[in-house]
Order: C-alpha cells, then structure tokens, then sequence
C-alpha cells in the first residue's frame, strides 16, 4: 500500500485489502448480472432488424411471427439491462473515487458520448419499435427498429471505448495522454477512440452477443419442438438460427484468435495467466498448450497438468517452435489470480467450440431435410441455450480479472484506485443490499422472460416453415 492509504487505513481503523477485495466484489457482482441483458439485447436487436427486413421483402407472415415473439423478450430484457446497470456509475463515485478522479476526464466524456448518442436512439424509437405498428408505416417501423438496434451497439462501443482504455491506454511516451496533478489529461482523443485493442474487442463482443440471442433462439425453438409444437415459426427459428451459429461461431473462433494476439502484444501478463506455464520452455522446444491444469499460484507450480505439445507456440506464434510468455518472467506482484483466468478462459473456449460443433450438426441435418425431427440435435440445442450467456461472463472474468493488479494497465494499480474512506462494515452491507435487490429483481424479470419463452411465436401460417 502506499503511504496515504497506510495513513488512511490507521485512522479510520479498517483492513484496506479487504475493503477494496469487498468493492471489487461488488462491481464484479453488479457487473455480472447487468452484461448478460446487454448481451441479449445487442444479439436480439440484430435479429429484429432481420426479421423484419425478411417480412419487408417476402411479405411472408412466419418472419413477422417470429418479430412479434422476440420483441416481447427484448423489451424485458433491455428493461432489465438499464435496472440493473444504473448503480454502476454510481459506484464509480462511491467506491473508486481515486480513479474517478484520475481517469476522469476519459471516462467522463465517454458517459455523455453514450448518452447523446446510444440512448438518445433507444429511447427515441424504442416506443415505436414497441408499440408504434398500427400508429406508423412498416418501413417507418423497420427505422425505428435499426435505430434501436443500432442504439444497443452505440453503447457497446462507448463502453468498450472506456474498458479499453483501463486495458491498453495509450503509453504515457506516445504524448497521447499525460498525467498533471495526479489526473490523466487527453492530448490525442483518436489514440482513446480507437486504441490498440478497441477495434478487435468491439468485432470480439458483437458476434458473442450474436451467439447469445443466436443461441436462446435456437434453444427455444428446440424446447417447442420436443414438446410437440411444430408451427411454422418455430420450425422458421430454429432452422434460421443454426445456420447463423454456423457462421458466427465460426467467424468468432477466428477472431477469438485475433484477440489472442492481440493480448500477446499489448497485455503479456495476462496471456501468460491464460497459458498457465510458470516456467520458460527450454530453447528450442515448443511450448504446448494446457488443458487442465490446477494452478497454484503461492508455490508458483500447476497440479496434474495435461498439455498439447507444442500447439501454445502454433496458436500464438504461428511456429512450433515460438516463445510464449511464463509466469515467472514476470514479477509475482504483477501477476493477476491465475486459477480464475486460466479456466474461465477454457470454460469460453470449450463452449465455442461446442457452439460450432451444434452449428455444423444444424446445417447437416438441414441438409439432409431431417432438421427438427432428431431428437438429440434437439436436446443438444436445448442444452446449448445458455451457454452463449457462460461464454460472456467467462470471457469478462478473463478481461477484467487477467487485467489485475492494474486498473489502467502499466499506469495505476487498484490499490491505488479505491475510496478509502469506506470502511470494510461499509462495503459490506452495501453489498448485501445490493445481491438481495439483484436477486429480486432477476428474480421477478427471468420469471417473465421464461413465460415468454414457454408461450412460444403464434404462427399465422398453417403450413410447415420451409427448411
């Protein structure tokens, strides 16, 4: 700790680790349960826009059924997405005032730049989108939906825009940022907007919220199909949303690479978390890539290790011979929890390359002209629901938690962030209100979505949807 917080932490009498563990432990918590709806409502408004410029063109009544199913779920969920995500800038200024103030004049501009743009268009044609369709003309309807989509994916990057710059700010050498009286002070706004890791982070966590709708869409049409429910809509989803996973999960595997390189160059501490190697591979050798492992991080060594030979140095160096970053080539100070990120890394990978495997599955059976009728492609979907929502949060506890001990990598540590006039008693009943009205409140709101789910589209069409 520095002086000022020793200081702090002996007059207010408090333990200042375990106040700022218990304010970590509050936005991860707050955090967790918001970037799920968020997820949901980006992939969702991508589909509507789809959906409805199918209905446009074909005049086909299945893709105004599957609309008119959707856009139920979507308002509960974007609902549920601003409850639950408003207290976390509250929590900006409560719990991490010192970074508030530092980093201020970043993520400060980067709030009203969400506002003026992202919700000023969610809210102006979110009404429309909802209940305009009798009030307004179908193409007017159709702008008012791409503009409400358009508006979920506004936010994504000014949200990204800020989480980047914690991430892989501009280096203090570039002359892009400098620090004057203890705040960061922007000389060069384009090195924020678009920053080293922004461009592929943005590609990254657009196609895994198209995954997430793509997946529960897939999920339900499959859960209607196993009860027995074979209308045209249902048959429309789930023929449409595999062929969907096919390509996106594709397309993620190999922007999902991107990124790996990405964190290679710009963040090699938590590469080095990822692959879990605690010592150098010897010259000459490549390095394998680790399965399952189960790190200890005091004795700096993993238990009952199981490794490729050497696809770590093929994945990341693209050689079988390249160097990857170990663990102990890194002070043990800088070193974020290892066991977190090296297996919410293989839990999101392990489940995308699930999601292709259901993709693939999907398309043969559609193929083949029996999709809908195999009951074990139909379980395995069913199963699959919600496995786009674990890969979210699996691959945010791999962003945020590999970033630790920094909160603006390299620049300011997040002892260094916290408030510390709060006491741990403080963070502790806060955080007990907070998980009691969280668990509420997604209570009451995932108790409404799954009666969506369980009503199922109303097909106005009474032959079967073609595959």
């Amino acid at each position: 700790m520095t002086a000022l917080q020793v200081i702090r932490s002996h007059v207010y009498g408090v333990d200042m680790m375990s106040a700022i563990l218990l304010a970590r432990i509050q936005f991860a918590f707050t955090v967790s349960f918001h970037i799920i709806f968020p997820a949901i409502t980006i992939g969702l408004g991508m589909w509507l826009v789809v959906l409805e410029g199918l209905w446009l063109k074909t005049k086909k009544p299945v893709y105004m059924d599957i609309y008119n199913f959707w856009v139920k779920f979507f308002a509960v969920a974007f609902s549920m997405g601003v409850v639950s995500g408003v207290v976390m800038a509250f929590q900006f200024g409560s719990n991490w005032s010192e970074f508030s103030k530092f980093s201020g004049s970043v993520t400060g501009p980067l709030l009203i730049y969400e506002v003026i743009t992202a919700f000023f268009l969610e809210a102006g044609f979110l009404g429309i989108m909802l209940f305009g369709r009798d009030r307004v003309g179908p193409k007017m309807h159709f702008f008012a939906t791409a503009m409400v989509a358009i508006g979920t994916t506004f936010s994504a990057y000014w949200i990204l825009v800020s989480n980047s710059f914690m991430q892989t700010p501009p280096s203090l050498e570039s002359g892009a940022i400098e620090i004057v009286d203890g705040a960061v002070v922007v000389k060069d706004w384009l090195a924020i907007l678009f920053s080293a890791s922004l461009p592929i982070r943005m590609v990254h966590m657009l196609t895994a919220a198209l995954l997430t709708a793509t997946l529960i869409i897939s999920g339900t049409a499959a859960w209607h199909l196993l009860r027995g429910n074979r209308n045209a809509a249902v048959k429309k989803m789930l023929s449409m949303s595999l062929v969907t996973l096919f390509f996106v999960s594709i397309f993620q595997v190999v922007i999902g690479d991107i990124h790996g390189l990405n964190v290679r160059d710009h963040q090699p501490t938590k590469l080095a978390a990822i692959e879990g190697h605690w010592d150098a591979t010897p010259e000459g050798e490549g390095t394998g890539f680790i399965l399952f492992a189960i790190p200890n991080q005091e004795e700096q060594k993993n238990y009952f290790s199981i490794e490729i030979p050497y696809a770590a140095s093929l994945i990341l160096t693209h050689s079988l011979d390249g160097k990857v970053a170990n663990l102990k080539a890194f002070p043990k100070e800088d070193i974020p929890p290892v066991g977190w990120v090296f297996w919410s890394f293989r839990v999101m990978v392990g489940l995308g390359f699930l999601m292709v495997i259901l993709g693939i599955w999907g398309v043969w059976q559609r193929h083949k002209k029996t999709l809908g009728e195999k009951k074990g492609l139909l379980r395995f979907a069913l199963w699959m629901g919600p496995s786009g929502l674990i890969s979210v949060l699996a691959g945010w506890f791999v962003t945020e938690i590999g970033r630790q001990p920094w909160l603006v990598y390299n620049i300011m540590r997040v002892t260094e962030g916290h408030s510390f006039i709060h006491t741990a008693g403080d963070l502790t009943v806060s955080l007990a209100l907070f998980v009691i009205a969280y668990l509420v409140v997604f209570l009451f709101g995932v108790t409404i979505l799954f009666r969506i789910l369980r009503r199922g589209p109303q097909s106005s069409d009474v032959a079967v949807a073609e595959q």
